[in-house]
């Protein structure tokens, strides 16, 4: 198996655990006001969503190993396109022409990009006062968009993706310095940058649930497309890193996620199907995974659930 194809699956199975553990951080963030954060940090149920996490990320740090920044952090998209079927799987239902098409379009998109953005293994690393000054800027961003204003949820998505495109670019550096067998294994660089790793995931992980209070939709399209954006800029001015093909190929790039953006906004807009008509056993007022990713930032919503059919009884109880 070559880099790239390794890059490649290894950011799938990443993308499909990222998922599973942002609808369940929706569903407890819906529930949690802001003087219920102590107790959301002692729920069983979010610590779940943090060991789901804590795995997409380790897959994530093994792509990285293989793929470049350029490569790997687009194919974050590919969380929202696993969100579909799932969504339709725990719904009980079909996944609609539109989740179709903002599927199709995220994939022709994120083809593009594998076609320019494929290549050698990593080999550079960020330097000492490089990683410094990118986590320097990257705190102040992040201040200026968590300041008290209007829609703090998107400002907080964004602020995330950047926290977590951020982490990501450090965490290559340590990935890469690691397993380069020519220095010592714990060198100042690989401590001072994999505690800045620390404090950026943490961060983003914090941001996003801060975020996901609105809806999951919106919020995690902004930080798909965020996290790839910072990212991309630290592999391409820091990293040397090169799109293949020239100018062409940085046409192509450029429409390649031109075209994976649409797929990500209309998959994260997209209104599911009615669910088939039977009934569901054991849902318990909770959102199915795709009616969570149509809710806009501030229309969560109760939805009651359908408990099986009584004996003796002529119709459906509702909760």
């Amino acid at each position: 198996m070559n880099a790239t194809l390794a890059a490649v699956v290894l950011s799938l199975f990443s993308a499909v655990a990222y998922a599973a553990a942002a609808v369940a951080q929706e569903r407890l963030a819906s529930r949690t006001t802001d003087s219920g954060m102590m107790r959301l940090l002692g729920s069983g149920a979010w610590w779940w969503t943090v060991v789901l996490n804590a795995s997409a990320a380790l897959l994530h740090v093994a792509a990285l190993k293989y793929g470049t920044l350029t490569l790997v952090q687009p194919l974050g998209a590919l969380t929202l396109v696993a969100a579909v079927p799932l969504g339709a799987r725990v719904a009980g239902r079909r996944v609609s022409a539109v989740e179709w098409r903002g599927t199709a379009l995220t994939l022709i998109g994120l083809s593009a990009l594998l076609v320019t953005a494929s290549g050698p293994a990593p080999d550079d690393v960020l330097s000492v006062p490089q990683a410094l000054g990118v986590a320097a800027a990257t705190a102040a961003l992040i201040g200026v968009l968590s300041r008290p204003g209007s829609r703090p949820g998107l400002r907080h998505a964004t602020a995330s993706g950047f926290a977590s495109g951020v982490a990501s670019a450090l965490t290559q550096t340590v990935t890469v310095a690691v397993t380069d067998r020519s220095g010592p294994l714990l060198s100042a660089q690989v401590i001072v940058v994999a505690l800045l790793v620390a404090a950026f995931a943490a961060g983003g992980l914090l941001l996003s649930q801060i975020a996901y209070r609105g809806g999951l939709g919106a919020p995690l399209a902004v930080v798909t497309l965020a996290n790839p954006v910072a990212a991309a800029a630290i592999g391409l001015f820091l990293l040397g890193e090169q799109l293949q093909g020239g100018p062409a190929g940085l046409l192509l790039a450029a429409m390649g996620a031109g075209v994976a953006a649409w797929g990500v906004v209309t998959l994260s807009r997209s209104v599911p199907e009615p669910a088939l008509p039977e009934p569901l056993v054991g849902a318990e007022d909770e959102h199915p995974v795709a009616a969570v990713l149509a809710l806009e930032p501030g229309s969560a919503a109760y939805e009651p659930s359908l408990l099986p059919k009584q004996p003796g009884s002529g119709q459906l109880t509702s909760l």
